[in-house]
């Protein structure tokens, strides 16, 4: 059976406006790579660190912590106590350690709120600037399109690092 194109390649998301629609196919595309690479590792797999290399698990928790995080500045918010206690609590594992199909299921509802933030996203907003954290700056435009290739970033770990554990 072959594989189905990249999502870039299937045309547009529906209500996308096009300046936005790369990074909407990017995030999309991280979600279809975490599930294809991570959906069968067992908990011990997902939480293993190959040297000195983060365990798969931080990355599927860091990408849907960092994309809540980037897409909250692009509405020109600031973070909630909820969001920061779980930026802090990205790097720990937890107890009992999560599965696969519990921070999959995160990760899918962070993307399909930030979809739906992107088609709610006017272009005339696009160029408003935006404050990071305390002392930073961006615009709406430059804080979606981070968070769309942090998170292809991040997938590419996820990919590698699960070849990684299983020798590939």
């Amino acid at each position: 059976m072959t594989a189905p194109p990249e999502v870039w390649l299937r045309g547009p998301v529906p209500g996308v406006d096009p300046t936005l629609m790369p990074a909407a196919h990017a995030l999309l595309q991280t979600m279809e790579d975490a599930q294809a690479a991570t959906a069968d590792l067992s908990v011990d797999e997902l939480w293993r660190k190959p040297g000195t290399a983060a365990p798969v698990g931080f990355h599927l928790k860091h990408v849907a912590g960092a994309t809540d995080r980037l897409l909250t500045y692009a509405r020109g918010e600031r973070l909630n106590d909820v969001q920061r206690a779980a930026l802090a609590d990205e790097k720990f594992a937890g107890t009992p350690l999560a599965d696969a199909a519990t921070l999959l299921t995160t990760l899918r509802s962070t993307i399909d709120a930030a979809i739906d933030q992107i088609r709610a996203t006017p272009a005339s907003v696009l160029h408003e600037p935006r404050q990071v954290g305390r002392s930073a700056a961006s615009t709406v435009l430059g804080l979606i399109v981070h968070a769309a290739e942090h998170s292809q970033r991040h997938a590419g770990q996820i990919v590698t690092t699960v070849k990684i554990l299983r020798g590939a």
